[in-house]
C-alpha cells in the first residue's frame, strides 16, 4: 500500500479534492475529522484542553467551543503551541492506525487529508506523492471569511500561522490549481486518480515489506537456533 497526501492552505480547496478521491473509491483519512473526534466530551483530548485552557473554551454542552478556542491560538503563538502538543500526538496515533488498518484488509493506496503535513513532518517519510492545493491569496483570503464568517484580521492571522502556500507547492508532485471552475479542479484530481490506479508502488511496498519480515524472522531464527545449542555452564 503506498498513501498519496492532500494539502495545501486553508481554504483552498482540499476537501473538494478528497471528495474526488472518495467518490473513485479510494480510502480517505481525513485528519481535520480525526481532530475533532479527540476532542469530544469525555476524551482525554478534550480533558486536556480543559486543563490547559479553562472553562471558557467549552460550550454550555460541555463540547469545545471552537470558534472561541481558534481565536485564542491563533492570536497566540504560545497558546497554538500548547494546544498542538495536545492534539497532535493523538491526531497521528489515529492516523497510523487507521492506515494500518487499511493496509491488513488489501487497499492498494489510500489518501491523508493533511493540513499541516509540511508544518508538523511527522508523515513525511510514510508520503509517496504529495497533491497541494492551490489558490490565488487574495482568493484563499475572501473564501476563508466567507466560510468561517471571519474578520479581516482574524483571516489573516489564520494565513499566517501555516507555511507559505508557495513552498508547499514547491515541496509537492502534484499542483492543483482552485482558481477556476470547480468542475476544472475535478477533472484535475481525477487526471492524479488515474495515475495512481496505474501505479506499481504498492507492489513493491508490498515485497520489501515482505522480504523486511522474512530477514528478520531469519535473524530471530537464526539467534534461537545458536543459543539453543549453548553448553549449560556448571
Amino acid at each position: 500500500m503506498f498513501i498519496v497526501a492532500v494539502t495545501g492552505g486553508i481554504a483552498t480547496g482540499k476537501s473538494t479534492v478528497s471528495k474526488v478521491f472518495e467518490r473513485h473509491g479510494i480510502a480517505v483519512i481525513d485528519a481535520d475529522k480525526i481532530a475533532r473526534e479527540i476532542v469530544e466530551p469525555g476524551q482525554s483530548g478534550w480533558e486536556q484542553i480543559r486543563a490547559a485552557f479553562g472553562e471558557e473554551v467549552l460550550l454550555p454542552s460541555k463540547e469545545i467551543n471552537r470558534p472561541v478556542l481558534a481565536r485564542m491560538i491563533f492570536e497566540d503563538k504560545e497558546l497554538r503551541g500548547k494546544l498542538n502538543q495536545i492534539t497532535h500526538p493523538k491526531i497521528h496515533r489515529k492516523i497510523f492506525w487507521r492506515a494500518f488498518k487499511l493496509f491488513v484488509t488489501g487497499h492498494s493506496w489510500i489518501v491523508l487529508d493533511l493540513p499541516l503535513l509540511f508544518e508538523t513532518g511527522i508523515l513525511m517519510d510514510f508520503i509517496y506523492k504529495i497533491v497541494c492545493v492551490s489558490c490565488d491569496s487574495d482568493k484563499q483570503f475572501q473564501r476563508l471569511i466567507a466560510r468561517n464568517e471571519l474578520s479581516e484580521a482574524e483571516a489573516k492571522h489564520r494565513i499566517e500561522s501555516q507555511m507559505p502556500l508557495e513552498k508547499k507547492c514547491e515541496q509537492s508532485h502534484f499542483v492543483i490549481d482552485n482558481n477556476g471552475r470547480v468542475e476544472e479542479t475535478e477533472e484535475s484530481a481525477i487526471r492524479i486518480v488515474n495515475m495512481m490506479k496505474e501505479s506499481k508502488q504498492h507492489w513493491r511496498n508490498r515485497v520489501y515489506l515482505l522480504g523486511l519480515i522474512m530477514i528478520v524472522g531469519f535473524t530471530i531464527y537464526m539467534l534461537l537456533k545458536i543459543f539453543s545449542r549453548v553448553p549449560d555452564v556448571l
